[in-house]
């Protein structure tokens, strides 16, 4: 039996619930169904469960532009993002149109039928299930749920305490009173540090080396002051459009004054810790935004390192023993609990495979057409959101776009759309090719390839491609069928 839809959606994170909404709002003659592999909404955010997890982002520019985000706090925690995600799938009714449990493993494309059709296994069960639509959006993020990345640290297996990544934190993990080391310089170790403090013996951020970490208010109150005076949804287009600009100045200056925003970043760090703190521990090697910068509401990691309830040390890890950590230095960190904060594996489209009439296709080799549709794959769309500003900005302007597409099929009676890249088009980096993070580079090789040009070049510029989305469709480079 195959379940036949208009549209499917692979994901149920805040990237699919966010396109079905937008299907439910401008088109909603569409039959539309969302395959979740995990047993709730919510995507990455229903999946990290460790202590303190939260947006890297401000809430108002990270929420769903039709949907305001009401709480004043400008970095919320995963909880909070989790109701938000599930409130807004339940407004819409969205909700009603997630299959949950099935893991896609693969899309195979009939240009005669001019439709998709999806395996699926119920990983309860073992059973498949097979889905077909006329149009397949995939919005499974850019990481491996199944695992992060741990590297390979000598004598790992020696050590007698606890050793957890943060992707898979064990349901009331008991630190109290504990030794703890997190290994990692990023976002999540930022926020264990401070998340954890109060509750340790001691816990110590071991890094290689350091990152750029700055300070954000904890609670937007100007919003909050603006909600006496003015209607909600004016108060969230105000605060949203205000961080925006905020945003893509910060990300704007330290691409221009690289030099400068540096020594802004690491004298505002210096205040925080004070004048005799090391600030070898705080002083990346790189410039700001090379990679993402890691934002703390009210300086709370510093305020931790401050009183001396955490710590940092540089170094690089010799070994682990069975009571800790040896350093190269020669320095020993005792641990009850080790956490290797140690970032992502990249994965594309869920891991599932894809074919076009029988011949095997890769996203891998392929340029994306405005950051949303893949060339030479016909009817299908890619979500995928920002890095250096609020990953949904991005997405919301994908599902306009996609919205748009949809209705412009009917229009014409087209069956199908496929974008097609001119011949020399292609370049070797990828879409993500401008960043450092050790992430993106170990997984470069699975993501879609940049082009020399708009609409296949992809630009990570809010502005340039605002404009971009808002002009007509009609482009030589989509090719429009009514057969397949």
């Amino acid at each position: 039996m195959t379940d036949n839809y208009d549209v499917l959606i692979i994901g149920a994170g805040i990237s699919g619930i966010g396109m079905a909404c937008h299907l439910a709002r401008e088109c909603p003659q569409k039959s539309v169904a969302i395959l979740e592999r995990r047993q709730a909404i919510g995507g990455t955010w229903d999946l990290f469960r460790y202590p303190g997890i939260r947006s890297d982002s401000d809430m108002m520019s990270f929420g769903y532009h039709f949907r305001p985000w009401t709480d004043t706090r400008i970095l919320a925690d995963g909880p909070s993002i989790r109701r938000y995600v599930n409130d807004t799938a339940g407004e819409y009714g969205v909700d009603k149109q997630v299959r949950f449990g099935l893991r896609t493993m693969s899309a195979e494309w009939s240009g005669q039928e001019a439709r998709w059709t999806l395996t699926a296994i119920a990983e309860d069960s073992g059973e498949t299930r097979t889905f077909s639509c006329r149009y397949l959006i995939t919005a499974t993020g850019y990481y491996n749920h199944d695992q992060g990345y741990l590297p390979e640290f000598p004598g790992i297996e020696t050590f007698k305490g606890q050793c957890i990544h943060p992707q898979h934190w064990p349901e009331n993990l008991d630190y109290k009173g504990k030794r703890v080391v997190v290994i990692g310089s990023g976002a999540t170790a930022v926020t264990l540090l401070p998340a954890m403090a109060d509750d340790t013996a001691h816990i110590t951020m071991l890094q290689r080396s350091p990152s750029y970490v700055y300070s954000l208010p904890a609670t937007d109150r100007m919003a909050g002051l603006l909600r006496r005076l003015l209607p909600e949804r004016w108060v969230y287009s105000l605060s949203r459009q205000r961080n925006i600009r905020l945003q893509r100045l910060i990300y704007k200056a330290s691409r221009r004054f690289p030099e400068q925003m540096r020594k802004l970043l690491l004298s505002s760090v210096q205040k925080r810790l004070g004048k005799g703190f090391d600030m070898a521990h705080f002083t990346p090697k790189y410039m700001p935004w090379d990679e993402r910068l890691c934002a703390v509401p009210d300086g709370d990691l510093f305020k931790v390192i401050r009183n001396g309830k955490a710590s940092v040390v540089t170094d690089h890890i010799e070994r682990f023993t069975e009571k800790g950590i040896l350093l190269k230095s020669g320095q020993v960190l005792e641990a009850d609990i080790i956490i290797t904060a140690t970032g992502l594996q990249l994965q594309t489209i869920g891991g599932m495979t894809l074919t076009v009439d029988g011949q095997p296709r890769s996203i891998a080799d392929r340029l994306t057409y405005k950051g949303v549709l893949v060339q030479d794959l016909p009817n299908m769309a890619y979500l995928f959101g920002y890095t250096n500003i609020s990953w949904t900005l991005k997405i919301d302007m994908a599902a306009q776009y996609v919205c748009r597409l949809l209705n412009e099929m009917d229009r014409r009676d087209a069956r199908i759309v496929t974008p097609r890249a001119p011949q020399d088009e292609m370049q070797g980096e990828s879409i993500l090719g401008s960043l450092q993070a050790g992430y993106v580079q170990r997984g470069d090789a699975v993501l879609p390839r940049q082009g020399r040009d708009l609409p296949w070049r992809v630009l990570h510029h809010y502005e340039k491609d605002s404009d971009m989305f808002r002009r007509p469709l009609e482009d030589a480079a989509l090719e429009w069928r009514q057969h397949g």
